[in-house]
């Protein structure tokens, strides 16, 4: 399925300049948001206790609270609407030993004047365990984005590596702007989000950087934006439809999934959008700012060729007796 028509060539690098601007804005403004409004970091990470509760009716916030305020463990409680009236999630940070595992009970008891409810769940993580999920959280993703370099640099060239990484790096900024600004809790779900990002924008960044090696390969031109913008152009297509697919499965689940994937969908939401945006407009721009010649690396590709013909000259003289 063809979007956009391949005898034309678009001249996204000509811009490249305007959306240079736009990324140092969007990432900057991230990282103010980020220092200004910070993370603010969920169960798994902060450590504390989560009790989720239903109605049969409108759930009734303000006496949920006055009730809960008449325990010395529930005084720093905070209660909020989940995904309908009718439900709520209590959220105990568990800074002292109060918390009991009959966190349940306690709560059944000092509600029971407030309506018929259910406890549906009760989530319960101490501190420690929540600083260990948050370092480790951070190794995978660093280790995630070292084994994204060293396969960049193996597969193609190490200014393609840097380029990947740029762009990896511009797309995680963004979303942690996004979760920063909109306050939504940094939990698993949301560390599982940005690595899937990680994931995506590299599948996409691949695909225009290996059409870029072939148009390399294939073109006379030396001009390395002239090579970009024929190769994005040819790319165009395909990546617009993966990403409108994508984009409307993850919106479909951040309409329709309810509270409990809520995080996950939003970020995925926003990682779709700019890693197709960084795709094109981050990555393969900085290919040249990052001084890659396409004339050099044509010379070390027509002498992998040269070697490669040698290596099997050899091998036929060795297999025929004449070696």
């Amino acid at each position: 399925m063809e979007f956009f028509k391949s005898d034309k060539i678009h001249d996204f690098m000509g811009k490249s300049k305007i959306f240079l601007a736009i990324s140092i804005f969007m990432v900057l403004g991230s990282y103010l948001l980020l220092f200004t409004k910070g993370l603010h970091y969920g169960i798994d990470f902060a450590g504390g206790t989560i009790v989720q509760v239903k109605y049969d009716h409108k759930a009734p916030i303000n006496q949920i609270r006055e009730s809960l305020s008449k325990n010395q463990q529930f005084i720093n409680a905070a209660v909020t609407e989940f995904g309908s009236p009718n439900e709520v999630i209590i959220r105990i940070p568990t800074s002292t030993t109060a918390v009991g595992n009959d966190i349940g009970d306690a709560v059944r008891g000092l509600l029971k004047e407030s309506g018929k409810f259910e406890v549906r769940r009760v989530d319960m993580v101490g501190p420690k365990v929540g600083n260990e999920l948050r370092e480790k959280g951070l190794m995978a993703m660093g280790l995630s984005i070292l084994a994204i370099l060293i396969y960049v640099a193996f597969r193609f060239e190490w200014r393609f590596a840097v380029a990947s990484i740029f762009a990896l790096i511009h797309d995680v900024s963004i979303a942690l702007g996004a979760i920063a600004l909109f306050q939504v809790d940094v939990n698993l779900d949301i560390l599982a989000a940005l690595l899937t990002i990680l994931g995506y924008s590299l599948n996409d960044t691949i695909i225009v950087f290996d059409r870029i090696r072939e148009g390399i390969h294939e073109s006379k031109a030396y001009d390395l934006f002239t090579i970009i913008n024929d190769s994005v152009t040819k790319t165009l297509s395909r990546t617009t439809l993966t990403s409108l697919t994508t984009f409307f499965v993850v919106l479909t689940l951040f309409l329709f999934g309810g509270e409990i994937i809520y995080g996950f969908s939003f970020t995925m939401l926003v990682g779709v959008v700019v890693g197709t945006y960084s795709s094109i407009f981050v990555a393969s721009p900085f290919l040249k700012w990052l001084g890659f010649s396409v004339e050099d690396f044509k010379a070390k590709l027509a002498q992998k060729e040269k070697l490669r013909i040698e290596k099997e000259k050899m091998r036929a003289q060795y297999e025929g007796g004449t070696l």
